[in-house]
């Protein structure tokens, strides 16, 4: 496994993360299986959030990386309050709010820190300036090592760029999503900020699923993308999936990919990474899957 910093943090991770919503689909004892391959397998970085489950994902995940505590980056995320009834949730990113829900997140978590604290989501009237000082507050008591966002909103991304010490973001990213290389990828490069990286397979689209509309893509292109990804495993004796992945972990802003993982068959596909294509390669993928705009939050 190879291991890249989180920008210009300390933090090293794994170029394959698990991300563990995907978890709430199996057992307990699959989803034990799974994390301890994990970790034996190398990867060191692993991302809830405390919306998951209400909960009890945190807690699952705590209570099966507790005896590896020292040895991984855990990373959940916050901003999302769950109603009284459990009816939904709603977007609260007042500094209130998260200094109450990071002691939360921490005990189902069994830890006394968090290495990622990440605002899930966001908006431009948000209360920006308050949300900075309770992550930067969090930092400076030890209950946090960094912060970042997860948000795909470039007017968001800007803000917390300009304003705050965010070390990572997280967003949408695969060859069917290339979004982000408008401009996002390219502020976010210079200003040592890593991309954690999230949906790179489209869906399941880039990884065997039957093709359909994705995105304003239409279903020729995506079974396009799909061929191209099976003529090069036909010489590469790869899977489509990890190609996919080696695609976005190409860019120099790319952290890691946070890969949604629900058997073990899924991630001995993922830690499988062929060596990277030659630029021929990306320059075919450029050319036949057109690259799209965001259209809004601009």
């Amino acid at each position: 496994m190879n291991y890249r910093s989180i920008g210009k943090s300390g933090l090293k991770v794994s170029e394959i993360g698990l991300g563990c919503m995907s978890l709430l689909k199996t057992s307990r004892d699959e989803a034990a299986d799974i994390v301890h391959t994990a970790v034996d397998a190398g990867i060191n970085y692993f991302d809830t959030a405390d919306l998951y489950d209400k909960g009890a994902n945190e807690e699952l995940i705590g209570a099966l990386l507790k005896p590896v505590r020292n040895k991984v980056i855990l990373a959940t995320k916050v901003g999302n309050q769950w109603r009284a009834d459990g009816s939904g949730w709603d977007w609260n990113p007042t500094k209130a709010y998260i200094l109450k829900a990071v002691d939360k997140s921490l005990r189902r978590l069994q830890t006394d820190y968090i290495d990622l604290y990440q605002l899930h989501g966001g908006t431009i009237e948000d209360p920006v300036d308050e949300t900075i000082e309770a992550f930067e507050q969090l930092v400076q008591q030890g209950k946090i090592r960094q912060y970042g966002i997860s948000s795909i909103r470039p007017n968001v991304i800007r803000t917390y760029v300009e304003k705050s010490n965010i070390i990572s973001v997280m967003l949408q990213y695969s060859i069917l999503d290339r979004r982000p290389e408008e401009t996002i990828l390219d502020l976010l490069l210079p200003n040592g900020i890593g991309v954690m990286v999230r949906g790179a397979l489209a869906q399941g689209l880039l990884a065997g699923k039957k093709p359909k509309e994705y995105l304003g893509h239409p279903p020729s292109t995506v079974q396009l993308a799909a061929e191209i990804l099976t003529d090069r495993v036909a010489s590469t004796q790869s899977i489509p999936a990890a190609l996919a992945t080696q695609y976005v972990l190409s860019h120099p802003a790319v952290s890691s990919v946070v890969t949604g993982i629900s058997n073990l068959q899924q991630l001995e596909e993922a830690i499988e990474l062929p060596p990277s294509p030659d630029a021929e390669w990306f320059d075919q993928i450029r050319e036949f899957i057109p690259a799209k705009q965001y259209e809004a939050h601009r």
